[in-house]
């Protein structure tokens, strides 16, 4: 049973994680593109077709991030499961990785989607560049800490102080 809880828990990491993480943080080059543009969406496609070609991809990586994140409850379910399982559940290795994931949980559904969306409703709008450029900025950084979060939950996972497996 440890074995298939713990299977479960990395896949779901990888396949649900690991693409929110990737699309979390190429957004924001692609919004910037997109709100670098005259006006977008430009009157003449041809203008300006790095910017026509940015909001679509934006777009599909808001839509990563939201559509991802309520699967992706399934990673620390099996993770909570598997910890259980394995009686580390109390271990300080694990409290510090469900306080991580929980605090990116919270960064992607209260920051980092509201903001995609804010983003693409003003590209979209033709909101001034600066307003939206300057959401853009800021989201980078939320992003880029959300990925540090991720990663210090990974490094926890492999290393586990304490464990018995002599790495």
């Amino acid at each position: 049973m440890k074995a298939f809880l713990l299977s479960v828990h990395v896949l779901a990491a990888i396949v649900l994680i690991g693409p929110i993480t990737a699309a979390a943080s190429v957004f924001p080059r692609y919004a910037r593109v997109a709100a670098g543009a005259r006006s977008y969406p430009a009157a003449d496609p041809a203008a300006d077709p790095a910017a026509a070609a940015a909001l679509p991809v934006a777009a599909a990586m808001h839509r990563i991030s939201r559509g991802y994140a309520v699967p992706a409850v399934a990673v620390p379910v099996f993770g909570i499961g598997t910890a259980t399982a394995m009686g580390v559940l109390g271990d300080a290795w694990l409290i510090a990785s469900m306080v991580l994931t929980a605090a990116a949980a919270l960064l992607l559904v209260g920051r980092i989607n509201p903001v995609q969306r804010r983003v693409l409703d003003g590209l979209r709008s033709g909101t001034t560049p600066g307003a939206v450029l300057s959401d853009v900025r800021r989201l980078g950084m939320v992003t880029g800490v959300f990925a540090l979060l991720w990663a210090i939950v990974v490094v926890l996972m492999i290393v586990r102080p304490g464990s018995t497996t002599g790495v």
